[in-house]
């Protein structure tokens, strides 16, 4: 292993590990603020949105069909579809405008 390669994985780490122990370390209160706390709340939901939206799009041969079926799955969801019927009616959608567009 390359001596860069060791310096990058200890630097990753240490950033990982900081993030992580240093709000429990330094925190030690309740945190009383509203703004904070509904901060803290949605992070995990934003983190997996900025995750997942972009792989959606760029999964499929053709952008488009992805989009549509962003959309698709997105208003099926809003009208109380399960999850299993949303990712059906997304992978169908996919499928089907890639047989026409591709």
């Amino acid at each position: 292993m390359q001596h860069s390669t060791l310096v990058y994985i200890a630097v990753m780490s240490a950033v990982t590990l900081s993030v992580k122990i240093l709000p429990l370390t330094l925190i030690r209160k309740p945190i009383r603020s509203r703004f904070v706390r509904s901060f803290l709340f949605y992070v995990p939901y934003v983190t997996l949105a900025v995750m997942t939206f972009p792989a959606i799009v760029q999964a499929t041969d053709a952008p488009l069909a992805g989009a549509i079926a962003l959309v698709a799955g997105i208003v099926a969801a809003w009208f109380g579809a399960s999850l299993f019927q949303v990712a059906a009616t997304c992978c169908a959608l996919v499928f089907v405008i890639e047989l026409f567009l591709v």
